[in-house]
């Protein structure tokens, strides 16, 4: 099966769920086009906070499909957009991609992937008990984030709904993702 973008959202606000677009504009170096997290520095109000100079590894949130239908499965009635992404996935393992990993998306737009999304208390409130859902254990009793991946836009273009995903892995040795 050929790795597909399912859903674009952008929010020009900082509310947790995101609308669906028809398409959106990814900016090299800064983010989505009228997205609240699009720019340099991060954006993130938490961050924000603790240092509002920091590079902004977080322009780009994507969620894969397969999670929000194990989730739907559990009862929790989570639809594209609503768990704060920008991109919504099929086909993919985001999840098992590395630090580095670059997802052409579409034509011509290109994002590396820097790190796992850190589940906050946002998706709590969303739903009662997503949290806990988004969160596990792996054999080795480790920490197992779910609830998506962050990247930068290296090359800017327009994406939406059915545009290929293509993978490119950085050189080996591969670095696990952790939450960035």
């Amino acid at each position: 099966m050929t790795a597909r973008i399912v859903a674009v959202s952008r929010d020009t606000g900082h509310a947790f769920s995101k609308p669906l677009e028809p398409s959106i504009r990814l900016l090299a170096g800064l983010g989505i086009e009228g997205d609240a997290h699009c720019g340099v520095t991060v954006k993130h109000r938490s961050r924000v906070a603790v240092d509002p100079t920091q590079p902004n590894l977080r322009q780009v949130h994507f969620i894969h499909e397969e999670l929000l239908n194990e989730l739907n499965a559990a009862g929790f009635n989570v639809a594209p957009g609503r768990m704060g992404e920008n991109i919504t996935t099929r086909g993919i393992d985001l999840l098992g991609l590395p630090v580095g990993a670059r997802l052409k998306l579409g034509e011509s737009a290109e994002v590396e992937i820097t790190g796992l999304r850190n589940p906050c208390a946002q998706i709590e409130a969303f739903r009662p008990g997503l949290l806990k859902a988004v969160l596990g254990r792996d054999a080795e009793g480790r920490l197992v984030r779910k609830a998506g991946i962050m990247g930068i836009v290296l090359a800017g273009g327009d994406i939406r709904p059915g545009d290929a995903i293509t993978v490119t892995l950085p050189a080996q040795p591969h670095r696990a993702l952790d939450r960035v």
